[in-house]
């Protein structure tokens, strides 16, 4: 047994040989359509299979530090009534991005002689009539290249705007 080639072979093989491969060197069927995975499994068991399994000593010892091990056997409970002295619910603020004006405002650019008109929505910006989620969406538009939105619209230091 030349377990070298066999695994070489291996990674040219199809899913549904990986599969039947699986099944007669683990003697089980196998749920799993992942190639690499198969290919990985069925290594190791070949390799396993021809050089021999981990030593006594080694099994010994696993088990020695499985033994040791705080292994957590079954999930942490629920506690059933709240704490109320530690436990707090506060409803979370998000502040508002002071860069970007109040929905309705116009802001106006000039961008190599042309004028670009943006609306300010309450959940996006409005320009030539399609509504975008950020002002760099915008500013690609216009450009065809990455802006950085605020910068693009003068308005990423809290500048106003321009219309």
């Amino acid at each position: 047994m030349n377990v070298g080639k066999d695994i070489a072979a291996l990674k040219n093989m199809t899913v549904a040989d990986l599969r039947t491969r699986y099944a007669g060197v683990f003697g089980e069927e196998t749920r799993s359509r992942h190639k690499e995975f198969l290919v990985k499994r069925i290594a190791w068991r070949l390799q396993s299979l021809a050089e021999g399994d981990l030593s006594e000593r080694a099994r010994m010892r696993a088990a020695e530090l499985a033994r040791d091990a705080d292994i957590r056997t079954s999930a942490p409970k629920i506690p059933a009534k709240a704490d109320s002295d530690r436990t707090r619910v506060a409803e979370l603020r998000v502040s508002p991005d002071t860069r970007v004006p109040m929905p309705g405002t116009q802001i106006t650019r000039t961008y190599k002689g042309r004028t670009v008109d943006v609306m300010v929505l309450p959940n996006g910006f409005e320009y030539d009539g399609e509504v975008y989620r950020s002002l760099t969406a915008i500013a690609k538009a216009v450009t065809g290249t990455h802006w950085n939105g605020y910068h693009f619209f003068n308005l990423a230091n809290g500048g106003g705007t321009n219309g």
